[in-house]
């Protein structure tokens, strides 16, 4: 689902990318990742967040994805003004249907995409199916009061049957292999965690 001109400019706005820079000072003090690792992000929006990750963590690839054209567009003319650098590759796609091979990175990294999913839980499916064994999810997410309250539900096009608080989002990780780390931050509004794909038995 692509987001609405608000919730776009907000994406790329200034305020965000401080958020971002706090969020991903977070991942990597949760944890690492191993040197040269294959790095996932889903709705990478204008490339804003893997611009920050990649300076932060050195990761020897990243794909950026998103539902959005115009988004993948003006993060890939991101990509030479930034620490992105060659190993960085920007390209349209569905997080719910990821056109990647099972077990294909060492970390994904989820700013805040998951609730804009009508089948959110299919997205969590797919980030436990492409995560390798030991793999780590980085994510952001946020709850119904937060973006459907009465005001923002005007203003931003989210989906609005099935949606997800903390009992429910933490329990479909749960069942996909990814076990979340201690330390997380949840409230009643977000949560900013990280979480770990058990190995295979």
């Amino acid at each position: 689902m692509e987001v609405n001109w608000p919730e776009r400019f907000y994406c790329r706005s200034f305020v965000r990318k401080i958020a971002q820079w706090r969020e991903v000072n977070y991942f990597r003090a949760t944890r690492a990742i191993p040197a040269g690792a294959k790095v996932l992000e889903i709705g990478c929006g204008d490339g804003g967040g893997a611009g920050i990750f990649a300076r932060l963590f050195k990761p020897g690839l990243y794909h950026g994805l998103d539902v959005d054209p115009a988004m993948v567009k003006v993060a890939a003319g991101r990509r030479a003004k930034s620490d992105l650098g060659r190993f960085a590759l920007f390209v349209q796609g569905d997080a719910e249907r990821l056109p990647y091979r099972d077990g294909a990175f060492d970390a994904v990294v989820n700013f805040g995409i998951i609730h804009h999913l009508p089948d959110w839980r299919r997205g969590l499916a797919e980030v436990g199916r492409v995560l390798r064994p030991g793999g780590t999810f980085y994510f952001e997410e946020i709850y119904p009061p937060l973006y459907a309250n009465p005001l923002f539900r005007v203003m931003l096009a989210h989906p609005r049957v099935d949606r997800f608080h903390g009992p429910e989002f933490r329990a479909v990780m749960d069942g996909q292999g990814l076990s979340l780390q201690p330390g997380y931050h949840e409230s009643s509004l977000y949560i900013l965690g990280v979480a770990v794909k058990n190995p295979r038995p």
